[in-house]
C-alpha cells in the first residue's frame, strides 16, 4: 500500500523544506508541495502530520545496543550521589528481585565524580556490604573501570595471587591484596569470565529486543553498534539476524570487536567482511580500542595528567599491534573504527592508518571513534588522511566539567571540537556509546548545538566558539552516519530514491530558539515505510 504524508514540515536539507512525500515499497518516490503529491497517488493511504516537522531517522554511528537491553536487567547505578546509594541501590535490586546466594549480580553505571565523597571510587570493601553471598561486578557509566567485591575476587581465582594483565589492571591495596578496583576490560574479563553465567539464546532475544524497542521510541533507525566481540561472535550475530528480520523495525551496521589477529583472520577467513549483509543486518568494521576513559584516567595522554602526575593512562594495543591488525583490515578491505580518547591514542591510530593507506586514499573509510583529546595538528592529519571522525556530544554533559581539570586549560580548548571538525571538511557521524550515555538523539543534539549540559549550563555554553548549528547537526546524525556505513546513496536524506524511514517531531528544531530543543519529543518513528513507534 502507498503511503502519503503530507501538511508536514519536511526536511530536505540545509534551509529547504517541503510539504508532503510519498512512499512506495519502502522507499520515498516524491517529494513536493501537498497538491503536487496528493494528486500522484490519489489511492494512497493519507496520513495528515498535522505541520510536525519530519526528518531522516537517526543514525547512531557507535553504541552497543545488545548492552542496552542487558543493562535493563542490571542494577542501575547512573542515578548514585554517593558511595551509601551504590550500596542501597544494589541491596534493594537483590531484596526486590529476590536473588538466591551465590547468583552473580551485576551493576552498571556509577561515576564517582557525582559522588558526595568526590572522587572516590567504590572498593571491594564498598560492595562487601551490599553482599558477602553474591558475587558481585559493578561497572563504571564509561565501562572502562568497574569494582567487585570480595566473593568475586575469590571466585576468580585472583584472591591470593594477582596477574598482570596486559592493557589493563587490577588495583592493589598496600598489603598486596586486590582493592576490587579493575582498570579496563581485560582486567574486568579476569572476574567477570569466572563469575558472569552466561546467557541463554532466550534471555539474549529478550534484552535485544527491549534495547530495539527503547532505540525506536527515542527515533534511531539505524545503529551502527559494537556488539561483536571475541571468539563467540556466531551467537550474537545470529541473534541479531533472527530479531531483525523478524521485526523489521531496525537496521544495523555491526561493529567487530576483533583485537586478537588470528581470531580476526579467522572471521575474515569464514567470508564475514564489511558489507556483507542486507539492509537489515550488515558487517561493518573491525572495531578496535587503543585506551580508556577520560572519566577514569585511563585515557592514553602524551603528556601526565594535570590532576594526576605520574599517571598517562592505559594503552590497550602496542603500536606494533595496531599496525597489524589495520595492515590486515587494509588488505582484505575491511573498514576500521577505533576506540581513541586521548591525544595519544589518537596520534597512534592516525600513525597507523598513514602506514596503512602508504599514500593511497582512504577507500575503506577507516576511523577514529570519540576523538575527544585533540589539538589542531591532529585534526587537520585527519583531513590529510580523510579518517572519520565517530564523536559523541553527549559526552560533553560529564566530560565538560572534568575536561580541564584532567588535561589543562589549554588543551581542552582545542578538545571536543565539532565545529572545527566540520570546518575541516572531515566526515564527521554521530552517535552516544550508549549505555554509556542514554541513546537519546535529542539530547545529543542539545550538547551539539549549545555546549551546555542537560542542566542547561553554562549559560553560553561550554567553548562557544565549537558550537555547531542544528542543520549540521541533525545532517552529521543522519546522512553523516549514512556515509560512514557506504549509504549515503539510499539513506539520510528525505529524497526519492532513498529508505522511507522518517522521525516526526512535536517541536520544529530548525526555528525554535536552541534552548528549547531539548524538550523535543519524538512523535513518530517509520522505518521502510512501516509506522513502528507512536508516541
Amino acid at each position: 500500500m502507498d503511503t502519503i504524508l503530507y501538511n508536514g514540515n519536511i526536511y530536505l536539507e540545509r534551509e529547504r523544506f517541503a510539504q508532503a512525500l510519498l512512499i512506495q515499497d519502502g522507499k520515498i518516490a516524491q517529494v513536493g508541495g501537498d497538491e503536487e503529491i496528493l494528486a500522484a497517488a490519489p489511492e494512497a493511504e493519507k496520513i495528515d502530520v498535522q505541520g510536525r516537522t519530519l526528518i531522516p531517522g537517526f543514525v547512531d554511528s557507535h553504541q552497543h545496543l545488545y548492552h542496552v537491553g542487558q543493562n535493563l536487567l542490571r542494577v542501575d547505578l547512573s542515578a548514585c550521589a554517593s558511595l551509601q546509594d551504590v550500596i542501597d541501590a544494589g541491596r534493594r535490586f537483590i531484596q526486590e528481585n529476590q536473588i538466591p546466594e551465590g547468583q552473580t549480580v551485576e551493576g552498571w553505571g556509577w561515576n564517582q565524580d557525582y559522588f558526595a565523597e568526590k572522587g572516590q571510587m567504590p572498593t571491594r570493601h564498598t560492595l562487601d556490604q551490599v553482599s558477602q553471598k553474591h558475587p558481585l561486578l559493578f561497572t563504571r557509566a564509561c565501562g572502562h573501570v568497574s569494582t567487585c567485591n570480595t566473593l568475586a575476587l575469590q571466585k576468580a581465582g585472583v584472591w591470593d595471587h594477582v596477574p598482570q594483565v596486559e592493557g589493563g589492571q587490577l588495583e592493589l591495596e598496600p598489603d598486596g591484596r586486590p582493592n576490587g578496583i579493575l582498570l579496563e576490560s581485560s582486567a574486568k574479563q579476569v572476574v567477570e569470565k569466572a563469575i558472569a553465567p552466561s546467557m541463554s539464546e532466550e534471555q539474549m532475544e529478550r534484552a535485544l529486543e527491549a534495547a530495539m524497542k527503547y532505540a525506536s521510541s527515542k527515533g534511531l533507525t539505524s545503529v551502527q553498534t559494537n556488539d561483536v566481540s571475541g571468539p563467540d561472535y556466531d551467537a550474537i550475530l545470529s541473534v541479531y539476524d533472527k530479531l531483525l528480520h523478524q521485526r523489521q523495525s531496525l537496521r544495523v551496521y555491526m561493529q567487530c570487536c576483533l583485537m586478537d589477529p588470528a581470531l580476526f583472520e579467522k572471521f575474515l577467513s569464514e567470508g564475514h567482511c564489511t558489507g556483507k549483509g542486507d539492509q537489515w543486518l550488515k558487517i561493518g568494521p573491525l572495531k578496535l580500542f587503543t585506551d580508556g576513559s577520560l572519566g577514569g584516567r585511563t585515557a592514553l595522554m602524551r603528556q601526565d595528567y594535570a590532576d594526576e602526575p605520574g599517571t598517562r593512562g592505559i594503552s590497550t594495543l602496542s603500536q606494533q599491534d595496531l599496525d597489524k591488525l589495520i595492515q590486515i583490515a587494509e588488505q582484505n578491505g575491511m573498514q576500521v573504527a577505533i576506540h581513541a580518547i586521548g591525544d595519544k591514542a589518537i596520534e597512534m591510530c592516525l600513525d597507523s592508518y598513514e602506514k596503512a593507506l602508504d599514500g593511497r586514499p582512504n577507500q575503506n573509510r577507516h576511523g577514529i571513534v570519540h576523538c575527544q583529546i585533540t589539538d589542531m595538528p591532529l585534526l587537520e592529519r585527519f583531513k590529510k588522511l580523510d579518517v572519520h571522525a565517530l564523536v559523541q556530544p553527549i559526552f560533553l554533559h560529564y566530560d565538560m566539567h572534568i575536561c580541564a581539570d584532567r588535561v589543562g586549560e589549554a588543551l581542552a580548548q582545542t578538545s571536543y571540537a565539532f565545529h572545527t571538525m566540520n570546518r575541516l571538511g572531515l566526515h564527521v557521524s554521530y552517535g552516544t556509546d550508549s549505555p554509556v550515555e542514554d541513546l537519546d538523539p535529542i539530547a545529543n543534539l542539545h550538547c551539539a548545538v549549545n555546549r551546555q549540559d542537560l542542566k542547561m549550563q553554562p549559560a553560553d555554553g561550554w567553548n562557544p566558539a565549537e558550537k555547531v548549528d542544528i542543520y549540521q547537526a541533525v545532517d552529521d546524525y543522519t546522512i553523516g552516519g549514512a556515509y560512514n556505513a557506504f549509504e549515503e546513496q539510499e539513506k539520510g536524506r528525505l529524497a526519492p530514491g532513498y529508505m522511507a524511514d522518517i522521525v516526526m517531531l512535536d517541536q520544529d528544531i530548525f526555528h525554535i530558539p536552541s534552548e528549547k530543543i531539548l524538550d523535543t519529543q519524538v512523535l513518530m518513528t517509520m522505518v521502510g515505510g512501516k509506522i513502528i513507534y507512536e508516541k
